[in-house]
């Protein structure tokens, strides 16, 4: 579960980009948060990953208050996050396979079944026959299914996804979310930003708006 009590976030110059936000995010739930470019849609991603603190108020995550959390334990909890960023950060210099591979390497996983789960998780988005690629040589439809892969690799509980169908055409777009729903629909708990009005179409889901910060609706 996700619990956001009367969070603001406030960024170096004074600039607020939360303002006063309390929400909840149930186990297993699909969200979609909505609002113009600015409205705090990355902003709100980024807390509940931890990759971000609370200027105040506060962030609980699986019932730990990330205020109170050492800073040692951050990367035990984001295990059980995977992101996929709108500006992909693939590693251009590595395969399609090494860059999904990755952060079961970190995680120090063995290589046997490391390797299995991300050519599992390859095979889930359609590209296991494209390991041996470089991203560079992938369309952005291929690429986002690569930061897709990668983001599920480890199966995590919750799976946290910025702007995924930006620079998409229609046809790739209604793919990437019915990847999505797939996930849902298996347990996963998906929270997705964007502004993106097919998203919101081809999704039955609890949509939360931000405007300025603050949840509109």
């Amino acid at each position: 579960m996700i619990a956001f009590s009367h969070v603001h976030k406030r960024y170096p110059g004074g600039f607020e980009a939360l303002r006063d936000v309390s929400l909840v995010v149930d186990s297993g739930e699909l969200v979609l948060v909505t609002g113009h470019s600015g409205a705090g849609k990355s902003t709100l991603l980024k807390l509940m990953a931890a990759i971000e603190l609370a200027s105040s108020g506060t962030v609980i995550i699986s019932g730990q208050n990330l205020a109170k959390l050492k800073s040692a334990a951050v990367p035990f909890l984001r295990r059980r996050f995977g992101i996929v960023f709108q500006d992909h950060k693939l590693l251009y210099d590595r395969t399609v396979f090494q860059n999904v591979l990755l952060p079961l390497q970190i995680a120090g996983f063995d290589s046997r079944d490391a390797a299995r789960r991300a050519r599992a998780a390859l095979d889930k988005v359609g590209l296991l026959a494209k390991e041996k690629a470089l991203p560079i040589t992938l369309s952005g439809g291929e690429q986002q299914r690569v930061c897709i892969a990668r983001a599920v690799v480890h199966r995590p509980a919750v799976l946290l996804v910025d702007e995924p169908t930006g620079n998409l055409d229609e046809a790739y777009a209604r793919d990437i979310v019915a990847l999505f729903r797939s996930f849902h629909q298996v347990g996963v708990t998906v929270v997705i930003a964007t502004h993106d009005r097919l998203v919101a179409e081809q999704l039955s889901a609890r949509t939360i708006h931000l405007g300025q910060g603050r949840i509109a609706a």
